[in-house]
């Protein structure tokens, strides 16, 4: 069963399963409680380097995925702890962007397809 997107800022349903947070940063006014994250896997985020080069600039959205699975095949570990929380069933990654079809997220899902 592949994972759902949602953004973190939207609200929690039961048939989200395990909620898995993969930003490096925390969501900007969100509390821990309300937030309702299983798992913060920061590290499958992109690096702050990255992130701030893309600046979610879709214009930039087909280099920054490029870039981004450099990064993630230089450093497999946080990709291979993302697939095995994954693989214990229902699952969302969650992200803070507002864009919801250009973020990290959209390139987990589409890496976790493979």
């Amino acid at each position: 069963m592949k994972p759902k997107l949602k953004r973190v800022y939207a609200e929690p349903a039961h048939d989200d399963g395990t909620r898995i947070l993969v930003d490096r940063l925390w969501p900007r006014g969100l509390t821990k409680e309300k937030a309702h994250v299983d798992l913060w896997l920061k590290d499958v985020a992109p690096s702050t380097e990255l992130r701030k080069w893309f600046a979610h600039d879709p214009a930039r959205w087909t280099e920054f995925k490029s870039r981004y699975h450099a990064e993630l095949r230089k450093n497999g570990e946080p990709l291979a702890a993302l697939k095995q929380a994954v693989a214990k069933g229902p699952s969302t990654l969650l992200y803070g962007a507002k864009d919801e079809e250009h973020n990290e997220a959209v390139v987990l899902l589409d890496l976790l397809k493979t």
